[in-house]
């Protein structure tokens, strides 16, 4: 009997190369592996349904069920996970020195539904005191003008949400103070080059992430993995079989991690990470 052929968008992560390589069989799929950014994954997904199974993000996903005729079923996989407190950016002279500091300011995001500002804000208010709806949020850009939600919102008044302007980026405007904070997944340029009066607002983010498990047992999820619904209602068999292939591809890496022989990542320590890892988390800790 012919194998189904699948097209799956996914970026190239240790935990998948092992489908991208063609080394773990799926039963009963034959899949091509679009090593593809997770924008442009994100985007040709959502807006144009182009793959039979895909990345997706979390919080993207989530909107989409509220939806009249859900578009997508996802599994149980997560190829990105992240502790998201590195990823609070303030501007110098905003006067920020801790998070209450950020109530009533002027906050940048890529996207409002972006899954790392989603943790962010809830992180901000579960541990902090900093509530959601204290702050004006201004999506836009982060390098390139012009950036869109790739899901429409309907949110509540109470909510401030607006627009950046179409000729300007997060990136700058961090930079020149124009916002006090920036919420996102990638570091701004302006921060990475040294060139602009941009800092971490936790600048022992490691430390509080690190305390931030402890205290939740929370290791937040980004992305996890749909299949289109009408694939998935077609056959219904193709989520166990697509779940098992992640599974054994991700069991790689685990063993990789504890290769003594040669480190397969250039990471010096790797073995010292890996061990202290698991000794918080677990040994199937992803």
């Amino acid at each position: 009997m012919p194998k189904l052929r699948l097209s799956l968008a996914c970026s190239n992560y240790d935990r998948t190369r092992a489908l991208l390589e063609e080394r773990v069989p799926i039963d009963g799929v034959e899949l091509t592996y679009l090593n593809l950014s997770v924008e442009e994954t994100f985007f040709r997904m959502l807006r144009h349904r182009e793959f039979d199974v895909a990345e997706m993000s979390l919080s993207s996903y989530t909107l989409s069920l509220f939806r009249d005729n859900p578009p997508f079923i996802a599994i149980p996989v997560f190829p990105s996970r992240f502790f998201r407190h590195s990823c609070i950016y303030v501007h110098a002279g905003s006067g920020i020195c801790e998070p209450k500091d950020l109530i009533g300011r002027r906050i940048g995001n890529p996207e409002y539904q972006m899954t790392a500002p989603v943790w962010i804000r809830g992180i901000l208010s579960d541990e902090f005191g900093v509530p959601v709806s204290g702050a004006t949020y201004l999506s836009g850009g982060e390098e390139e003008p012009g950036r869109p939600e790739k899901l429409a919102l309907s949110l509540p008044p109470i909510f401030r949400v607006e627009a950046i302007p179409a000729t300007k980026t997060l990136s700058q405007m961090i930079a020149s103070g124009e916002i006090d904070a920036l919420y996102t997944a990638r570091a701004p340029s302006t921060f990475t080059n040294g060139s602009g009066p941009v800092r971490r607002l936790f600048a022992n983010y490691a430390e509080v992430e690190h305390a931030y498990y402890q205290k939740t047992r929370i290791f937040p999820i980004m992305h996890t993995v749909v299949i289109r619904r009408d694939v998935y209602e077609k056959h219904p068999w193709v989520a166990q079989s697509l779940f098992k292939a992640f599974l054994a591809a991700q069991r790689e890496v685990y063993e990789d991690l504890h290769d003594s022989a040669a480190l397969k990542l250039m990471l010096p320590w790797l073995l010292w990470h890996a061990e202290e890892t698991e000794k918080v988390m677990g040994r199937d800790f992803w």
